[in-house]
């Protein structure tokens, strides 16, 4: 008879965050697969566990995926760990559970902490639904590129960042998506947690001003607000459309222009601008 792969979540700082099933699972597992010996060790060592223990993590999951896998066909239990929080949350995992599922193993997950739903809960930010963009590509094209995606996006947004790459993506964060409200969870359920809460560059300011910015972070953003009405759209246009002729241009290169800046059709913004100006008179 086949083994089970348990998916099971661990605390993302407090070791106290365990759930009881889940340290049940873990006294029983045949081996607990984890993306770092030494940490998961640390939390088991602190509830009395000894149980045989096997790396697996992104360099190694090639190669370790059917190691384990043929380890649940002959029948023994695979706890399956991260370091902090849900297996396959921005964490290993993907390929050893697809080839469990196509194997017709069964995989059982068994839920706990996640920093995910953790900051989204204490953000203040709507919870209803929500968008997981995990990490952000390091590049800053690309990462420009992502954020750019989730413009038109109008659940709250929710993703992690490094701590030496949390000042340029609230810079980034900014410049793409505009001041939106955001918060910035960093520690979360350690000593030190505390919830950032403003625009993207105000949080940055704050940050930025102390002697070293450290932790692990999650940044909630609000979504993108519903589009403005016709009128108020129009208006908003024809005073752009303005502000370019007191600055001498002609009415057609000023709509031109901003048509340009705003990434807008020509056609457009002739239209909300000329031809609403038109009924109004």
């Amino acid at each position: 008879m086949a083994g089970v792969l348990y998916l099971i979540a661990t605390p993302i700082g407090n070791l106290e965050d365990i759930t009881l099933r889940a340290l049940r699972l873990l006294r029983e597992a045949d081996v607990v697969a984890c993306e770092d010996t030494r940490q998961t060790r640390k939390l088991l060592a602190r509830y009395g566990i000894a149980r045989p223990l096997v790396s697996y993590h992104e360099h190694n999951e090639a190669t370790r995926a059917p190691q384990l896998l043929a380890r649940l066909q002959a029948g023994q239990s695979v706890a399956l760990v991260s370091d902090a929080g849900t297996p396959l949350i921005s964490d290993p995992g993907h390929r050893l559970v697809c080839q469990a599922v196509a194997a017709g193993i069964a995989v059982v997950p068994i839920p706990g902490p996640s920093a995910l739903l953790a900051a989204l809960a204490g953000s203040g930010l709507p919870a209803e639904t929500f968008h997981f963009a995990g990490f952000l590509p390091a590049k800053r094209s690309e990462r420009l590129e992502a954020l750019g995606s989730l413009r038109e996006e109008r659940a709250t947004v929710v993703l992690y960042e490094a701590p030496h790459r949390i000042l340029e993506t609230l810079e980034d964060l900014e410049a793409t998506l505009g001041p939106r409200r955001v918060v910035v969870a960093r520690e979360l359920t350690k000593i030190h947690e505390e919830f950032l809460r403003g625009t993207a560059a105000e949080i940055r300011r704050i940050l930025a001003s102390r002697p070293a910015v450290r932790g692990e972070f999650t940044v909630v953003i609000e979504g993108a607000r519903p589009e403005k009405t016709r009128a108020e759209a129009s208006a908003d246009l024809r005073a752009a459309v303005e502000e370019r002729q007191r600055q001498g241009l002609s009415r057609m290169e000023a709509i031109k222009a901003v048509a340009r800046e705003r990434g807008l059709p020509k056609r457009s913004v002739y239209q909300l601008v000329e031809l609403d100006e038109r009924s109004e008179a």
